[in-house]
Formats: structure tokens, C-alpha cells, sequence
């Protein structure tokens, strides 16, 4: 498949569909000037490209109780292969994880991104399921005490 050049249209279209991305086609076509038909083949063309990755509704913690989030730093004891592939598919399976980073440049082989309910509930992760793992060599974490800046759209040209 030939690689999409993208246009100041389709840039138009990423921009809006990350801070809007509810809006319908017509909205869409008409706030970037084109008609209902070529504005969603372009959309199904950065989709089928891989520009467009996926859609997603964005939820309100506090609504649902989760006002606890932390940031972990998890060091491993061993780095083979089937230890990182065990721990990444492990941590990948709890709800709490938002994110996993495998890190460079730190003392930190992981830097996870967890949201609980409270402490008891951080706690339970923490003992329950993050250090009964295998070969967790140390673990740092580090509470938010405000977020400043929660932005989930990615800078374009």
C-alpha cells in the first residue's frame, strides 16, 4: 500500500477528530470545507493508513470513585526476555494500569501510571499484585497531588 501524503485537509480532520471526535461526518465535512463523500473517504483513508489508530470515550474518574492516581517505577531483578515478556503481559492485564513505559535513562526499568479508588486500594495493588509478581527486584511510587495537564491529543503540524 502507498503511503498517505497527508494534506492541510486531512491535518484539518486530525485536529478536529482528536479534540472533538464525537463530531458526525457532516459536521466534520463541513467545518473543513468538503462534502459528506469525500470528507469520510479521507477519514476511512487515515484509518486504513494507520493515522487514525482508534476511537475512544474518555470517562470521568472522579464520577466512578478514582481519585488516587499514582505513578510507579518498577525495577526487575533479572532482564531476560521471558522475564520482561511475563512482567509486560502481566501488568497489561490489571485494570489499574493506565500506562506501562519501559524506561531508559533512569534507575527505573518501568514507570506505570495507576488509578485506584484510595490507599487501601493502592495498597491492595500494590501488595497483591504488583510485588507478588516474579523478579521485582524494587519498587518507588510517587502520588498526585494535582494534574495540571491531562491533554490526549498528540501535536500536529
Amino acid at each position: 500500500m502507498a503511503e498517505l501524503q497527508l494534506d492541510k485537509t486531512d491535518l484539518a480532520i486530525l485536529k478536529l477528530l482528536q479534540s472533538k471526535g464525537k463530531l458526525s461526518n457532516q459536521d466534520l465535512a463541513d467545518k473543513v470545507g468538503l462534502s459528506p463523500s469525500p470528507c469520510s473517504r479521507r477519514v476511512k483513508a487515515l484509518e486504513e493508513s494507520g493515522f487514525i489508530t482508534g476511537y475512544a470515550t474518555l470517562l470521568s474518574p472522579e464520577h466512578f470513585n478514582l481519585s488516587l492516581a499514582a505513578y510507579v517505577q518498577v525495577c526487575l531483578e533479572k532482564h531476560t526476555p521471558e522475564v520482561i515478556e511475563t512482567f509486560e503481559a502481566k501488568v497489561c492485564s490489571y485494570d489499574e494500569v493506565l500506562e506501562c513505559c519501559l524506561l531508559t535513562g533512569s534507575d527505573a526499568d518501568y514507570q506505570l501510571k495507576v488509578l485506584v479508588k484510595d490507599m487501601n486500594r493502592f495498597r491492595e495493588f500494590l501488595l497483591d499484585k504488583l510485588t507478588s509478581l516474579p523478579n521485582i527486584g524494587a519498587v518507588h511510587s510517587c502520588f498526585v497531588l494535582k494534574q495540571v495537564k491531562n491533554h490526549t491529543s498528540i501535536p500536529l503540524p
